[in-house]
């Protein structure tokens, strides 16, 4: 984005805004998966740069307001995404694991044993989510998984979203990954 002199001096007026978005509207600045505060500075500015440059008259200020917040609100989403993306996968890495690697027979058969038990114990959508994760361990893809199940692909995908939300609350399951990883 090429901004003119005007629209950088602008840009440069208006700076402090970036820190009063950030102010207002962020929460929980420094915890674990918040981006750093520079980050969205960063973010915001580039929110303030875009206002700079599709400004049309008015008040200013109250427009950057605005697209500064929705580029920070963009990168915290990006962020979280990548987050879950990450922390949904650690139970059913487990299950990976165990099935690829040469384990002891008695440690596989404890962590079925663990997943069976879960599946009886769970709702409706997150035992079939637990199916479905099962059928993902084995090579099937989502499409795939709904076609064997008469779904949708994106039933499919909320019903193994739900089932690795539901593991995650399991103890047993946690102690078990925690002492796979020691």
């Amino acid at each position: 984005m090429t901004l003119t002199s005007e629209q950088m001096r602008i840009v440069e007026e208006n700076m402090g805004l970036v820190g009063k978005v950030i102010k207002d509207k962020v929460h929980g600045l420094g915890q674990a998966g918040t981006p750093e505060y520079d980050d969205l500075f960063q973010t915001g500015c580039i929110g303030l740069c875009k206002a700079a440059a599709t400004d049309k008259g008015g008040c200013f200020s109250t427009y950057a307001y605005r697209l500064i917040w929705n580029e920070i609100c963009d990168e915290l989403a990006r962020c979280t995404r990548l987050i879950q993306k990450e922390q949904g996968s650690d139970t059913i890495d487990a299950v990976v694991d165990a099935r690829s690697s040469e384990q002891d027979p008695l440690r596989e058969t404890e962590l079925r044993h663990l997943l069976q038990q879960a599946k009886a114990d769970a709702s409706e959508a997150a035992a079939r989510g637990i199916t479905c994760l099962e059928l993902t361990i084995q090579g099937y893809n989502s499409k795939e998984i709904a076609k064997l199940l008469c779904a949708e692909a994106a039933t499919v995908r909320m019903w193994m979203t739900r089932a690795r939300r539901y593991l995650k609350s399991i103890p047993e399951l946690q102690e078990y990954m925690c002492s796979e990883a020691a």
